[in-house]
């Protein structure tokens, strides 16, 4: 029963579709930790079991070829038996001949049940090496499993690996645009150009001043070369 018992669970993990766990779990990382776990355990117990099984086949299996040798061996006593029976009857001496004819039939009683006893083992060896190869199968599946698991498991670290990688870059480029660094520039910038734009001001106050200052210079100058000319021609007049 425990045999069959570890053979049952070797073959329910063996069948197992590990990418629709995996698409089913909740923590498939945990899931998979666990499911490598088991694996392990199952394939330690289930080593021992098909190791005790085979060691039982090995007895049986010893078990019989005990029994044909000595079945062999009784049939050659029984032979012996017979042939020296057969020589004391013909010497005449019956007495001799009965004892080694019964003993030929003791020896053949003991071969036949030797051949009874590695015929009633033939069955159960026969059905104990399929519980082996079984077994061997299942345990194969297994490993195989298990390879498959372990490889699963580490790709799906390395990809979470990298999506968290890749999520802490998104998550600080975010933080980065809530920052608005070109607004900043922008700010700036605007900053700049009104204090370009007042410098421009100034200097065209500037300018409009000089140009009014000249241009008052100029005024003055033409009133006072009206006054000469004016006071030439009345000068002229009274002379």
């Amino acid at each position: 029963m425990v045999k069959q018992s570890i053979f049952g669970r070797i073959a329910q993990l063996a069948k197992a579709n590990i990418n629709a766990l995996i698409d089913s779990a909740e923590d498939p990382q945990k899931m998979l930790d666990q499911m490598v776990r088991d694996y392990k355990n199952n394939i330690v117990e289930a080593e021992q079991a098909v190791a005790q099984t085979i060691g039982n086949l090995r007895m049986l299996e010893q078990d019989h070829a005990e029994d044909l040798k000595e079945a062999e061996e009784w049939g050659q006593k029984a032979l012996a038996a017979s042939q020296t029976g057969d020589r004391y009857r013909a010497e005449g001496d019956t007495a001799n001949a009965d004892k080694f004819d019964n003993l030929a039939k003791v020896a053949l009683q003991r071969q036949m049940s030797s051949e009874k006893e590695a015929q009633d083992a033939e069955p159960q060896i026969a059905a104990q090496s399929q519980t082996v190869e079984k077994l061997k199968d299942g345990l194969n599946k297994m490993r195989s499993k298990l390879d498959d698991l372990s490889r699963k498991r580490d790709e799906l670290n390395a990809r979470q690996k990298t999506v968290q990688a890749q999520s802490q870059v998104n998550d600080s480029l975010k933080a980065f645009d809530l920052m608005d660094a070109t607004s900043e520039v922008s700010r700036f910038e605007e900053k700049v150009r009104r204090e370009e734009a007042r410098v421009r001001g100034q200097e065209e106050l500037a300018a409009s001043s000089l140009d009014a200052q000249f241009e008052s210079l100029e005024n003055l100058s033409e009133q006072s070369e009206v006054e000469n000319r004016l006071a030439a021609l009345k000068q002229k007049n009274n002379g």
